[in-house]
């Protein structure tokens, strides 16, 4: 199979931008004069891209013979998969090779906010601490109750680290799954039942603002919030009226609504720890997911089949 124009939509990483040029011989589109996509969008047959960049409707429209796009990252709430599969077309994402990182940084969120970590680093940083036990009681982690709001890949490596603190684990999802774990179809009632509560689905319009102020509510006031999904899922208005409140006990966040950036209602609270959307960003996942988007097309081209197809 002959691969006709290759087109890499926007940058991905060292990695991936080399071995798309060196192995694939990669048209830039950001090097590319204007009305490059319209003069030649028919030539292009294989897309890589980016969560981040996305794919939508107005680019599948200008690369009518496209056959097969590699995007980075586990999301694809920026790709319209659902045009693409009717057009006969493969989107491939990098799941698994993050897996472990994201959900290490969910724990680390989880530790940080329910033992209050940052506040307790910046109490002594600033010269408060002249007194032993002068530092506010925090939360004691193991033997919790952990609800996981998606169970995929990552919600269930964050279940697996879950029973390494003797904690008990149900989830909420689209539908049960064959795990160990208990299935809870009513998200609400999740949030009642647990202590601490972490949002591991991705973003769109099912998902979106799916922990409202009614779910903030039944977490309750020593309850925890960790997102290390997608910004979309929380109602982020209800989430600050919630801590102001008193409502719940504390987040731990790494995506936001409108990131980059953290609203001071939020950055501001001792009892929030905020990360800036780092759940991947370690050197050895990112070169992985890099390989994974060159590794998709190469797949395709040899067999007509990317190695890890969305299946949305």
């Amino acid at each position: 199979m002959t691969a006709g124009v290759v087109l890499q939509a926007a940058p991905i990483g060292p990695l991936a931008d080399r071995l798309l040029r060196e192995e694939l011989g990669a048209v830039r589109l950001w090097d590319q004069p204007p009305g490059w996509l319209a003069a030649q969008g028919a030539s292009v047959r294989l897309l890589a891209t980016s969560v981040r960049q996305g794919c939508d409707a107005a680019m599948l429209a200008a690369l009518p013979n496209l056959r097969a796009v590699s995007s980075w990252g586990v999301g694809y709430d920026t790709l319209d998969v659902a045009a693409a599969h009717a057009r006969g077309i493969q989107v491939a994402n990098t799941p698994d090779v993050l897996d472990d990182c994201v959900a290490d940084l969910a724990w680390g969120l989880l530790i940080a906010t329910a033992r209050r970590i940052p506040a307790a680093d910046r109490h002594v940083s600033a010269g408060e601490w002249t007194t032993l036990g002068s530092f506010p009681l925090a939360t004691r982690v193991s033997g919790k109750r952990l609800g996981i709001l998606g169970l995929g890949r990552i919600g269930q490596a964050i279940a697996r680290r879950g029973e390494g603190f003797a904690m008990e684990v149900r989830y909420h999802g689209r539908r049960p799954k064959d795990v160990p774990y208990r299935f809870e179809p009513s998200l609400p009632a999740l949030a009642a039942w647990c202590d601490m509560l972490v949002v591991a689905c991705g973003g769109g319009p099912e998902t979106h603002h799916l922990v409202s102020a009614e779910v903030l509510a039944a977490l309750g006031p020593r309850g925890i919030l960790v997102n290390i999904g997608r910004g979309s899922v929380v109602d982020q208005q209800a989430l600050v009226a919630a801590l102001e409140g008193g409502v719940i006990g504390g987040a731990g966040l790494d995506v936001l609504q409108g990131e980059p950036g953290a609203p001071a209602a939020l950055r501001e609270r001792d009892e929030v720890v905020i990360t800036p959307h780092i759940g991947s960003a370690t050197i050895e996942t990112r070169e992985a997911m890099e390989r994974l988007v060159v590794d998709n097309l190469l797949a395709f081209l040899r067999d007509g089949r990317v190695l890890t197809p969305v299946q949305a």
